[in-house]
C-alpha cells in the first residue's frame, strides 16, 4: 500500500470502531451464517503463544440450548448479585444498569462461547503443554469482536461467574475451560444503550 492508502485504511477503521457499542437488547432476527464463519476465521489468525492456537470457538443457535445456557448463566449471576460481589463492583455497575436477569442469552440469534484450551492432547493421548493461554484466547477474543462488528453485527462480552456450566451444556472436553460468552445478533429495535464515553488519546498513549 501507498502512505495514501495506509492512512485511508487505518482511518475508515478508527471509524467503524468508535461506533461500535455493546448492546443487551437484542432482535430474534436471524444471522448469515457465513458472517459468524468469516469472524472466527479472523480470530483463528488471532497470534499464539507457541503458535499452539490454544482456542475453540463453539457457536451455538439451538434454542433449546440457549435457553439451558440462560437458567443456567441467572442462576450464578443472581448469587453474584445477590452477595458475591463487593459493594465496590456492584457501584462500578449500576452506571449501566445491569442485574442478573440475562434475557438476551435466548432472544440473540447466536451465541459465540469461547473455551481456552489449558492443554493439548499428543496423538498419543498425553498432555501437551501450552503457553500463555489467557494472553492468546484474550487476543482472538478481540479479533473475533471486531470482525464481527466490522460485519455489521451487534455483540455483547458476557463472563457469569463461575462459568463451569458452559462445559457441561455443551460436552466440551476437560481440556477446554470457558473464556468468553458473546451473543450475537442485530439491535432491537428500540435498543438502548448507555450514555458512556472513553478515554482521550492522551489518557491511554504514552510517547517516550
Amino acid at each position: 500500500m501507498t502512505p495514501e492508502e495506509q492512512l485511508l485504511r487505518s482511518r475508515e477503521f478508527v471509524s467503524r470502531m468508535r461506533g461500535r457499542r455493546t448492546v443487551r437488547h437484542f432482535s430474534d432476527r436471524d444471522v448469515d451464517p457465513e458472517l459468524i464463519e468469516n469472524a472466527i476465521l479472523v480470530a483463528s489468525r488471532a497470534p499464539s503463544g507457541a503458535n499452539q492456537q490454544p482456542w475453540k470457538f463453539v457457536v451455538v443457535r439451538d434454542h433449546a440450548l440457549k435457553r439451558e445456557i440462560r437458567l443456567a448463566a441467572e442462576e450464578e449471576e443472581r448469587l453474584s448479585y445477590g452477595h458475591r460481589m463487593p459493594e465496590e463492583w456492584l457501584e462500578a455497575l449500576r452506571p449501566l444498569g445491569t442485574d442478573w436477569h440475562k434475557e438476551f442469552l435466548e432472544i440473540a440469534p447466536a451465541l459465540i462461547v469461547v473455551f481456552r484450551e489449558d492443554y493439548g492432547l499428543g496423538e498419543d493421548g498425553r498432555r501437551v503443554k501450552h503457553y500463555y493461554v489467557n494472553e492468546s484466547a484474550g487476543i482472538a477474543s478481540g479479533f473475533l469482536l471486531a470482525a464481527l462488528h466490522f460485519s455489521g453485527l451487534a455483540t455483547l462480552t458476557h463472563t457469569p461467574s463461575p462459568m463451569g456450566f458452559l462445559s457441561k451444556v455443551l460436552d466440551r472436553p476437560p481440556n477446554e475451560r470457558p473464556f468468553l460468552l458473546i451473543p450475537v445478533g442485530y439491535p432491537a429495535d428500540d435498543a438502548m444503550v448507555p450514555s458512556i464515553g472513553k478515554k482521550t488519546l492522551a489518557e491511554v498513549m504514552v510517547i517516550r
